[in-house]
């Protein structure tokens, strides 16, 4: 079966995709969404995904082929089932309808942000004030996210919401797709040390958002909304960007070349440490296919909160260790060596928050993984409305 598609998707993407010049057949310039129809109808975007919704049913080692062939024709488009965490959260955790009006249009275009963290709500996001009340079909959203990537750019956002102040805090959350291009959505970048904005702050003033947009059950978000995290996690924990290209698919034989170049494998700690950050992407590596499994027999896998937590561990070493090849010459930002092991150092810092924050993670890994007792929690269990706040 392997070869069988293999010979399909090469001979398809012979016949549709101009590698030499990166566009369709037939083209003058790259048209994304159009190339992407092709794409996500032929089931080429999705192949794990249900036939009805454009998948072709196939397991994740076959998926693998069509990736490899996308990547080996340049060709985009590929791997949309494991990176498009708003399409993926749709189809896995949307009714029927909500399926039908977006899972495509969100598969061939448009950026999902992700506004869940709140000023005062960020390690504890069942802490969130953001309020949804209820408008006839519709609900009138007002509250303030932060640390919102991609927000700018984004046609609509995964919002985490408070429905209910009369229950606990784990309670009484909805979890709605939100269109963001609406009056009342304001977004204010976050200027970084870096130069950068990729962060941004989201103000909600009288917004709406429909209520066939609730993605799960209202008043039971928080359930669907582990699902989405989760699906995060693992795409962090297997080094995938947000944008679907795999970061490195090994940081260390990179780090072998930088060592070379730079004639520091002489160094025999240096070597050593070069072959234990190997090792570590391959354990990582084997833990996320655990976790895979898990999620294929159980929906659901802490493994996943391991893996993000290695991953972030593996970049800081990695970006660690590009800085000790490069000596003094890192500070200097006019080389292509630096600026990659800048970025990188970057990055993993990035890491440590998005999915959840290193912390997070240990608590999961400790209470899920490893059965420790909970800490205590004294607003766990109290109505929302007489939760304390520093108010």
């Amino acid at each position: 079966m392997s070869d069988a598609i293999r010979n399909e998707v090469e001979t398809w993407l012979a016949r549709h995709w101009d590698s030499a010049n990166k566009r369709a057949v037939g083209t003058d310039t790259y048209d994304e969404k159009a190339w992407l129809e092709k794409v996500v109808d032929n089931g080429y975007a999705t192949p794990t995904w249900s036939r009805d919704w454009y998948g072709l049913e196939l397991k994740q080692s076959d998926a693998q082929i069509i990736e490899k062939a996308f990547q080996k024709s340049r060709a985009p488009g590929w791997g949309r089932d494991r990176f498009h965490l708003g399409a993926i959260t749709i189809y896995r955790m949307g009714g029927e309808a909500l399926k039908t009006e977006l899972l495509r249009k969100l598969l061939i275009g448009p950026i999902c942000c992700l506004l869940y963290s709140e000023p005062g709500a960020g390690s504890d996001l069942a802490g969130i004030r953001t309020r949804a009340v209820k408008d006839g079909d519709e609900f009138v959203v007002n509250g303030q996210k932060v640390w919102t990537s991609n927000a700018q750019e984004a046609d609509y956002g995964m919002l985490l919401t408070r429905t209910d102040m009369d229950v606990p805090k784990h309670q009484g959350i909805t979890f709605f797709i939100f269109p963001m291009r609406q009056q009342g959505v304001e977004v204010r970048p976050i200027n970084q040390i870096t130069g950068e904005s990729e962060f941004n702050e989201v103000f909600i003033t009288d917004a709406r958002v429909p209520e066939r947009y609730i993605i799960g059950e209202y008043n039971q978000g928080w359930t669907s909304f582990q699902g989405a995290i989760a699906s995060e996690r693992l795409i962090m924990g297997m080094g995938i960007t947000a944008r679907g290209g795999r970061s490195k698919k090994s940081k260390a034989p990179a780090l072998l070349r930088l060592a070379h170049k730079h004639n520091r494998l002489k160094d025999p700690g240096l070597r050593q440490e070069i072959a234990q950050a190997l090792a570590h992407r391959q354990l990582n590596s084997l833990n996320m296919q655990r976790a895979i499994e898990e999620i294929k027999n159980n929906g659901m896998s802490s493994l996943m909160s391991l893996g993000k937590l290695s991953m972030s561990r593996i970049q800081h070493g990695e970006a660690r260790l590009s800085g000790v090849i490069l000596g003094p010459n890192v500070l200097i930002d006019d080389t292509e060596d630096a600026q990659n092991a800048n970025f990188d150092a970057a990055k993993a810092y990035m890491n440590s928050i998005g999915g959840g924050t290193d912390q997070i993670q240990r608590n999961i890994i400790a209470e899920r993984i490893l059965g420790l007792p909970k800490s205590n929690d004294a607003d766990r269990s109290i109505p929302f409305k007489d939760v304390k706040t520093g108010s």
